[in-house]
């Protein structure tokens, strides 16, 4: 081989690992740059998912402290059947039913109200 194109392989050579090492580099940075795309992506659901929980806990109890406090009396029973507290046995059928009283009563005095707004 002549010296001319010994020394073309050498540089082909050469600039063919330089690219390679190049591309390696550009490869490992992608994936880098992905970890971490990932990886806040994830802390940004997660986060997402702590203040979602955050807000129904506090709508929950709101809302349980007003039906606590219900000017009707029935407000501690139905929190007490909805916690399972009302009964030992748990019964369903008994809560579901003490909840339509209820709902009817509130019906009641809403139509109750409204008449006397006329």
């Amino acid at each position: 081989m002549s010296n001319n194109q010994l020394h073309a392989f050498f540089v082909g050579r050469a600039i063919a690992e330089a690219l390679y090492e190049q591309l390696e580099q550009a490869l490992t940075n992608a994936v880098s740059e992905f970890g971490k795309f990932d990886a806040e992506q994830r802390e940004r659901l997660r986060e997402f998912t702590l203040q979602a929980i955050e807000r129904a806990n506090r709508s929950e109890e709101t809302t349980m402290q007003g039906r606590t406090t219900a000017p009707t009396g029935q407000g501690t029973r139905y929190a007490d059947a909805t916690l399972g507290l009302g009964s030992p046995s748990g019964d369903l059928q008994a809560t579901i039913d003490e909840l339509r009283a209820e709902i009817a009563q509130m019906r009641s005095e809403l139509q109750r109200y409204r008449s006397r707004s006329l």
